[in-house]
């Protein structure tokens, strides 16, 4: 079929309108909270690198490894899950990532040392690579293809709220009851999702299990190969720049820490926004949701990289990339699962593989800007990698998909 049949599916039976039940409601919420627990988890070191170095014995930059491991573990993951679990029912195994969440946050909690703490952080990795390889898949058996930017939009709900909550949230934990505490938050954030999910989520049975020569076979389709390229330029752009966006507020625009606090969070509530909005243009109209997502990100960066001094104007372009990047991955993960609804587990694992790569590939090129130019370079990296993403999607070729698609 034409890959231009991916656009516009919401004129189907059962599309993108169509009324969600009660207990699709219930669903799609536990997944929800699930991805709170995860994204939380992955994330509360951040908050956490002083006490909990000085607890351990080591230093800050050792202990910020806890989070690089994770990552990387996430994109092994991502890639070997799908071949590991065949056709066991997917709800087992959505509890199943659950479970290793609680597992991971008991087994931080009470580490007696950095050994035990990589190896926690290790599992909770797995848990995250495995769960979003197959969220895009179980939200698409929940309520269809057609909807599923909109699924996914409540699903990064989790996200956002993670994103924002689990630096500041960890670190008044920590101060409060230490940080051994604020893991412990994290586990009971994941056994509530791991009840939930149990009481609310249907059986839902392996169709086709991943092979590896279904991945391979996934990589070779035209418009997968447009999603990729457009995830390496998002995510990898977006590293490039957001990881030096302080001190580009500090040093160019010479706000005082609390300004710059105040302008994050508001990209933070911005990124919020467009998790709704990327998910309802993803299902109306997939390119246009990429060409948007691409553009702000570069446009926004470009005005940051140009005008940055200007603080009115900084704290303006940084909020409305909140909102771009908000909606970036709703747009990619819809676009991957339209261009092989046939085979959307294979094809959720070299999603999520591919935008864990690109995170440290771009705070890896990010950084070699910065040394070598400055922090207002990084954010040109940005703008050109989002510029290209818009770009993407005035790509048409013609892709393979299975017959069903084309109903």
């Amino acid at each position: 079929m034409s890959e231009d049949s991916i656009v516009s599916p919401r004129d189907k039976v059962g599309g993108a309108d169509a009324a969600w039940s009660a207990r699709t409601w219930l669903s799609v919420v536990s997944l929800t909270v699930a991805t709170f627990a995860l994204v939380f988890s992955e994330f509360l070191p951040a908050g956490l690198l002083t006490p909990m170095a000085s607890g351990l014995a080591i230093s800050e930059g050792l202990a910020g490894q806890a989070v690089t491991a994770t990552a990387l573990t996430g994109a092994v993951s991502a890639l070997l899950v799908g071949l590991v679990i065949g056709r066991i029912d997917r709800k087992a195994v959505m509890l199943f990532f659950c479970l290793l969440c609680v597992a991971s946050s008991v087994a931080a909690a009470t580490a007696p040392n950095f050994a035990v703490l990589l190896a926690a952080r290790l599992v909770l990795g797995i848990a995250i690579g495995g769960f979003w390889t197959l969220v895009a898949a179980v939200v698409a058996r929940l309520v269809s293809i057609e909807a599923i930017g909109r699924g996914m939009s409540i699903i990064f709900i989790g996200v956002s709220a993670a994103t924002i909550c689990a630096p500041p949230l960890g670190a008044l934990i920590a101060e409060a009851f230490g940080w051994r505490a604020a893991f412990l938050v994290g586990g009971g954030a994941a056994l509530l999702a791991l009840v939930i999910e149990f009481v609310t989520l249907p059986k839902l049975p392996a169709t086709d299990p991943v092979r590896l020569g279904t991945l391979v076979e996934m990589s070779k389709r035209p418009m997968v190969r447009i999603g990729l390229l457009a995830v390496v330029a998002i995510a990898a752009g977006h590293f490039a720049g957001f990881t030096y966006v302080r001190p580009v507020l500090e040093t160019v625009t010479h706000l005082s820490p609390t300004v710059v606090a105040g302008v994050l969070l508001a990209f933070g509530l911005a990124n919020f926004v467009g998790n709704l909005a990327g998910g309802a243009l993803a299902d109306r109209n997939l390119r246009l949701g990429l060409f948007a997502v691409g553009a702000l990100l570069g446009l926004t960066t470009l005005g940051l990289a140009v005008f940055g001094a200007q603080a009115v104007l900084a704290a303006a372009f940084v909020t409305v990339w909140g909102f771009a990047f908000g909606g970036a991955p709703i747009v990619l993960q819809t676009w991957m699962a339209r261009a092989a609804p046939d085979h959307l587990e294979s094809v959720g694992g070299l999603f999520i593989a591919t935008f864990q790569i690109s995170i440290a590939l771009g705070a890896a090129v990010g950084g070699a800007v910065v040394d070598g130019f400055g922090v207002g370079d990084a954010m040109l990296v940005t703008a050109l990698l989002g510029l290209g993403a818009a770009a993407l999607a005035g790509v048409r070729l013609e892709t393979v998909t299975a017959p069903a698609a084309a109903e």
